[in-house]
């Protein structure tokens, strides 16, 4: 098949991102040692490991409703244990490689088709799974905006306070008018291939909780993972996690590589950076790296069971 320039536009974007967040995180980090973060690490209490690995279970969960309520937009019943370990593959997959929306579909193009969906009805999947973490974010986004407007100075120092209050409104607006549209039953967006319609009511108020429910799961990781001598409250780790797992994702580094630690060192200077990319590691062992490597696992099996149901039989 020919490739076309698109193709390699978002590698690109994702190696440039790479490599500048790893020469800025080079420089942020460049005075400390690596048995300082181990001494952080072992520095975590065996208690805060648990909660943090209870988060990551709940993160995963959440990450399963998106699945569930996409199938649940298009009138499409299957079995909840297929569904978690389709969406936990493609997002394991996803998170990790990068371009998760592209990467992540083709797992899920791979385990719905076996189902009995069509491309377009997986396109519609993908993009609504999207949609509701985009839906998430925005909501929680906005909200931490207006209940900490002072932290956007952690990145920007000059700027205003009413800047960060009217975009949060702004963003808080953007979730009603969906809301709204939803409830008024606002005209189908047709792209192209597949109709994308307005979810029903009680889809949408759905969305309204998994979306911002698997973004704080997954920011308590990294909450649980600080040490308490940080004194840092929650609200700050999630709009700073908020802020940099959006960036990570629009980078299309993979993993959010550099992404995450960059927008935390700048975030939270208070905070020993030995303890945060300790903090950082922890995230990325348990919401990043052992679900990749069980996902791995799932697709083998996968695969294998499909290579048995079309084997011929003797």
């Amino acid at each position: 098949m020919k490739r076309t320039t698109k193709d390699y536009v978002w590698p690109i974007i994702g190696l440039a991102a790479v490599a500048f967040s790893a020469w800025m995180l080079f420089d942020q980090l460049r005075h400390i040692s690596l048995e300082d973060i181990i001494a952080s690490l072992y520095a975590i209490p065996y208690y805060n490991w648990l909660l943090a690995v209870l988060a990551t279970l709940a993160a995963y969960a959440a990450l399963a409703g998106y699945d569930w309520l996409a199938l649940l937009h298009l009138h499409k019943r299957l079995p909840w244990g297929f569904i978690t370990a389709a969406s936990f593959t493609a997002y394991a997959i996803g998170h990790n490689i990068g371009a998760s929306v592209f990467s992540g579909g083709v797992v899920r193009y791979r385990a719905y088709k076996s189902k009995g969906l069509s491309a377009a009805e997986v396109g519609i999947l993908v993009a609504f799974c999207s949609f509701t973490f985009s839906l998430g974010a925005i909501l929680l986004g906005g909200l931490v905006l207006l209940l900490d407007p002072v932290m956007i100075r952690r990145f920007f120092e000059d700027m205003p306070l009413w800047a960060p209050i009217g975009i949060g409104i702004a963003m808080l607006g953007v979730v009603a008018l969906y809301v709204v549209g939803s409830r008024l039953h606002f005209k189908t967006l047709e792209l192209r291939w597949f109709k994308l319609q307005y979810p029903r009511p009680d889809i949408v108020m759905r969305q309204l909780v998994i979306g911002p429910l698997e973004l704080i799961a997954a920011a308590t990781i990294i909450y649980f993972a600080l040490p308490e001598s940080a004194n840092v409250n929650f609200l700050l780790v999630l709009g700073i996690f908020l802020a940099s797992f959006s960036m990570a994702l629009v980078s299309h580094a993979p993993g959010g590589l550099g992404v995450l630690e960059i927008c935390f060192l700048i975030g939270l200077p208070e905070v020993d950076p030995a303890d945060l990319i300790a903090a950082l590691l922890v995230f990325r062992l348990l919401y990043l790296l052992i679900p990749l490597a069980l996902s791995l696992v799932v697709v083998l099996f996968f695969e294998h069971d499909q290579w048995l149901r079309r084997r011929p039989t003797e």
